[in-house]
């Protein structure tokens, strides 16, 4: 298959950003894997795509891209239009994980863990949006969690920044759906992916040590996550899947995991109040999908 579709990973690195690339990349898809430090902290990675584009002939192009930074992020989305005239699929995927008593994470802390996994999103759509708006079509993959429906104890600045980034994704569901442009989330359960390996701390360990048994909540929690043997490869067949469903077609939320823990039910009993309140205020049609 050549679709020609163009498709911009960010976090391409490691976990669901690497598959995502490898995966939509082996299906003819243009992919630009979007990561930091291309030439330094993650030059294997790059390294290791560029040699699989060439060993499979593969189009892939890696493309440095911090998304806490807003030149980059217009740059990166520069860099993909000059090449290819035109910007497809956008797969915000770029996040990390942070654990700990939530008093204990500094504010600096909560500040950075928003910089990437909500604003890095809010940079990223738009830079590329401008251009699937003159296209008059584009999908808005953006990579959530299960965490960003329901409160993991120990992780609430983590699920806070993915309960912003769901807010976010349905609101450019609403504000794109009539120029033929769609948002959707992918809400992964526990996979064992780098931003499990990679969880960063709360920092102020004397206000953690007055929380008596609670302090343990993180770790306790951090095994069970280590210890998860879904297959990860089953996030980047979902996002194939939505982006070879027909604009239009596909849903708002995709839960990925074998353990559902109430998130299908959460998204379906949202979805009845959202249409309610969109009825109610009488823009239910203004915010329905036109085509191009």
């Amino acid at each position: 298959m050549d679709s020609g579709k163009v498709v911009m990973v960010t976090g391409a690195s490691t976990g669901f950003g690497r598959l995502i690339v490898e995966t939509l990349a082996r299906k003819g898809y243009r992919v630009f894997a979007t990561m930091r430090g291309v030439e330094k902290k993650n030059a294997k990675a790059a390294g290791e795509l560029r040699e699989l584009a060439a060993r499979e002939e593969l189009w892939i192009r890696v493309v440095e891209l911090d998304v806490t930074d807003d030149a980059a992020a217009e740059r990166a989305a520069a860099t993909a239009i000059e090449q290819t005239a035109r910007i497809d699929v956008l797969v915000n995927n770029a996040g990390y994980g942070l654990m700990g008593v939530t008093e204990a994470v500094t504010l600096e802390q909560a500040q950075k863990i928003f910089d990437t996994n909500f604003f890095g999103a809010v940079r990223m759509n738009r830079a590329v949006l401008p251009q699937m708006r003159r296209q008059r079509s584009g999908l808005l993959i953006h990579i959530s969690s299960g965490a960003g429906r329901v409160v993991i104890p120990s992780f609430g600045f983590y699920c806070a920044s993915k309960f912003a980034l769901e807010a976010l994704v349905e609101a450019y569901h609403y504000d794109l759906a009539a120029q033929g442009i769609d948002s959707v989330s992918v809400e992964p359960g526990a996979y064992p992916t780098a931003v499990f390996n990679n969880m960063e701390r709360a920092a102020d360990r004397s206000r953690e040590d007055s929380y008596g048994a609670v302090r343990g909540i993180a770790d306790h929690i951090s095994a069970i996550l280590n210890a998860s043997r879904e297959n990860s490869q089953e996030v980047a067949d979902a996002v194939l899947r939505i982006i070879e469903t027909p604009a239009g077609k596909r849903k708002l939320r995709y839960r990925v995991s074998a353990n559902g823990l109430g998130v299908d039910e959460i998204n379906a009993l949202s979805e009845k109040v959202q249409e309610q309140v969109l009825q109610g205020m009488g823009i239910a049609e203004i915010t329905k999908f036109k085509p191009a």
